[in-house]
């Protein structure tokens, strides 16, 4: 007996061993598996639900089935059209400046000189910092009256400053555009750099035998070799700066009147604010369209002109 038991006991282990080795790769993402279902595709699904439901509180657990009711209602609101609006002028003020600054930054940066490694890593470090902290960083700074923006500028200028830069007219959107930039140029310099870093010095050894200018060998090396570069930095830009919201909660509130009101702070107040679920969730598909669109036509658009060595 003692003998067939441990038989039995070979053979219940070898045939649990058999079908760990045959499943031994199901079992090792699984666990990634879980996770990415209970923290993406649930929440997507819920979210895809809830937009076509009249998801209000005050009903219990009923949610009644409105179809494209809430899209429609969406998309006459003059709110949500014009933070549309807002978002895509905030985004490409944004990506153009973050741009144009990171390369600037990162040509002063290629060539060696003493206190390189300093100031690289002063440039970098907002890169480290929350999107709150930023915002609330420069709220210190520009809110009346206790930040000394004004009293800088007045003695810039020999005459007392009294700007609201985030009440009056435009100014919210200047110091957003400079809050942003300041937290993501940094991004745009490390990316830029290591571009620009990878060309090799011949190519501007030949051009320069062949004649050409600093002019001419920016325009015929070095952007055609730094392409690549810039056509991931202007992707991975737009995305980050159709997201921006913490430097917006913190500086704006989306004021005055709506004027700095972006998709991302719409969503955040319907859902979270107004506690209309239904419209946070349809403004969020929304978004995630517009952002797939634009990615698709920056790869049709771009790509092509991308110079791959």
């Amino acid at each position: 007996m003692a003998t067939e038991a441990a038989t039995i006991r070979r053979r219940r282990s070898s045939a649990a061993s058999s079908w760990v080795d045959r499943h031994i790769r199901w079992l090792l993402v699984s666990p990634a598996i879980l996770i990415i279902v209970a923290l993406t595709i649930f929440p997507l699904g819920f979210s895809l639900w809830v937009s076509f439901v009249q998801y209000d509180f005050s009903l219990g657990e009923e949610h009644p089935w409105v179809g494209l009711g809430n899209f429609r209602v969406n998309w006459v609101d003059p709110v949500w059209r014009h933070s549309l609006y807002v978002t895509a002028v905030l985004a490409t003020l944004n990506v153009v400046v973050e741009l144009a600054l990171g390369f600037l930054l990162a040509l002063a940066m290629l060539r060696p000189f003493r206190g390189r490694r300093v100031l690289m890593t002063l440039f970098v470090l907002p890169l480290f910092m929350s999107p709150v902290i930023v915002g609330g960083f420069f709220d210190l700074f520009v809110r009346r009256p206790f930040g000394p923006t004004n009293w800088l500028l007045g003695k810039l200028l020999g005459h007392p400053v009294t700007i609201d830069f985030t009440n009056d007219a435009y100014w919210p959107f200047f110091s957003l555009i400079v809050a942003d930039a300041w937290q993501w140029t940094p991004f745009m310099f490390v990316i830029l750099l290591a571009g620009l870093s990878s060309i090799p010095d011949e190519l501007y050894e030949s051009a320069r035998i062949d004649g050409a200018g600093r002019w001419a060998q920016f325009w015929h090396v070095t952007l055609p070799m730094l392409s690549p570069a810039l056509f991931f930095a202007s992707v991975v830009g737009v995305l980050f700066a159709f997201q921006s919201f913490g430097q917006i909660d913190i500086l704006t509130q989306g004021g005055p009147v709506d004027a700095s009101k972006v998709v991302l702070y719409s969503i955040y107040q319907e859902g979270f604010q107004n506690f209309r679920y239904g419209a946070a969730s349809v403004q969020a598909i929304v978004l995630f369209f517009i952002l797939l669109a634009l990615t698709l036509a920056q790869f049709r658009l771009l790509a092509g002109r991308v110079f791959y060595r």
